[in-house]
């Protein structure tokens, strides 16, 4: 054999050679890229995902009992079905590419220490540093059946304090739930009225609350219910000026059905609340079966 054949033979070992040192030195996140990009979805946007529940005694079985089934049970499934999304973008983007947030809120945070452990273990920064399939398996499995352990322990307290939604909104959503270069989703689980009794506050016919006893003293318990808010301008106070980045999802309404405009005039004033507020975007939905309300939750996280 020629030396030019040998000088050929020892440049191909040597690059084969070189390569798989190279391969031995990958970081685990690129050998883990190549197996977790199994489902593909078409957007690569990092998600900054937030819950905030009421546990007023909406959740109550003694309270707001309902045959098909619990309200509160109706929150955990929504809560999963957001989880499962949020694992269905994980699951299809780039490991490099990945810097992704999930995270569950209260307010006024319940004053047991159980609950607040469970939320805070309920909190996870996904990078291409940490990812791993074990950690996505974590993740779903955690969004899975923590929050109805959060549920469980709420209802034994039966400590219902009203949910200040209001006040969130004020105070905290910026700091807790927006953040620049993200897909910002606040995922909010209500029956639509909002009271604290800390936080009521009226400017002329705006308030920080709404409840059913509010509705029926004013009188908007009739059919003339939407043009008296237009002109006498009822409604939530603005409780922030610009949320341009943020897409909010309203899950659970669920009207008194003594009055049967009342679904239509909850919705109307979350609506021009979040009109005020400019948010980004926002859909609010009525309490129904988990098995209906799948799609439309995963279409909306999805599908922006």
């Amino acid at each position: 054999m020629t030396k030019r054949f040998y000088n050929l033979l020892f440049l191909l070992v040597f690059t084969i050679l070189s390569s798989c040192k190279k391969d031995a030195k990958e970081d685990l996140t690129d050998i883990v890229e190549s197996e977790i990009e199994t489902i593909s979805h078409k957007s690569s946007d990092n998600l900054n995902i937030s819950f905030l529940l009421d546990l007023s005694d909406r959740i109550s079985p003694d309270e707001h009992p309902n045959s098909a089934m619990e309200y509160y049970q109706r929150d955990v499934a929504y809560i999963k079905s957001v989880s499962e999304a949020f694992d269905i973008h994980l699951r299809g983007k780039k490991v490099r590419a990945m810097n992704d947030k999930i995270q569950l809120y209260f307010d006024p945070e319940p004053s047991n220490q159980n609950i607040n452990t469970i939320s805070n273990n309920l909190k996870y920064n996904i990078n291409r540093k940490n990812v791993t399939l074990s950690v996505l398996d974590e993740i779903k499995h955690n969004y899975a059946t923590s929050p109805k352990a959060i549920y469980d322990l709420a209802i034994a307290d039966n400590k219902y304090v009203g949910s200040d939604t209001w006040r969130f909104f004020k105070s905290k959503v910026n700091d807790y739930c927006i953040e620049k270069n993200y897909r910002n989703i606040l995922v909010v689980l209500t029956d639509g009225y909002i009271y604290h009794k800390n936080t009521k506050i009226k400017e002329d016919n705006l308030t920080t609350y709404l409840t059913s006893s509010f509705i029926r003293e004013v009188k908007l318990n009739n059919k003339n219910w939407e043009a008296k808010i237009n002109d006498q301008h009822f409604g939530f106070i603005p409780a922030a000026h610009d949320l341009s980045n943020l897409e909010i999802l309203v899950l659970g309404i669920n009207p008194d059905n003594k009055n049967p405009y009342e679904e239509d005039l909850i919705k109307k004033y979350w609506s021009d609340w979040f009109d005020a507020m400019k948010v980004g975007r926002y859909q609010i939905k009525t309490s129904a079966l988990p098995s209906n309300m799948d799609k439309i939750i995963k279409d909306f996280i999805l599908n922006n």
